[in-house]
């Protein structure tokens, strides 16, 4: 079992950024703007663009953006089977570098579900 804290690692990553966003705040507000952009339903729905930006996190081996995502796709009802077969493609695309990231993505997934 992961020991792994994404909640705190999403309060730790936003608090260091707390400065850069004071002192670039054009560039940060640019890149909210494009991941609200990105992110908003459209052709594809919300929860299939989490997946998605869970999928490239895990394959690019970024602890961050599981916490983010995983969060993300809790708060949007992703399933645990939902997740499980996205995870799946990611360990087919990413071997297993991608298949250590999955069990943190469960992990993450089963932390952050369970309630308050």
């Amino acid at each position: 079992m992961s020991t792994f804290d994404h909640a705190g690692l999403i309060q730790n990553i936003n608090a260091n950024l707390a400065p850069l966003r004071k002192a670039q705040p054009e560039a940060m507000q640019g890149f909210s703007q494009l991941a609200k952009a990105s992110m908003a339903e459209g052709a594809i729905g919300a929860k299939h663009k989490e997946l998605i930006a869970l999928a490239i996190g895990i394959t690019q081996h970024c602890s961050g953006c599981i916490g983010f995502h995983v969060k993300a796709l809790v708060k949007l009802g992703c399933t645990r089977q939902e997740l499980e077969e996205m995870l799946t493609v990611c360990v087919y695309m990413g071997g297993g570098p991608a298949l250590m990231y999955t069990a943190e993505a469960l992990a993450a997934f089963d932390n952050m579900s369970q309630p308050a």
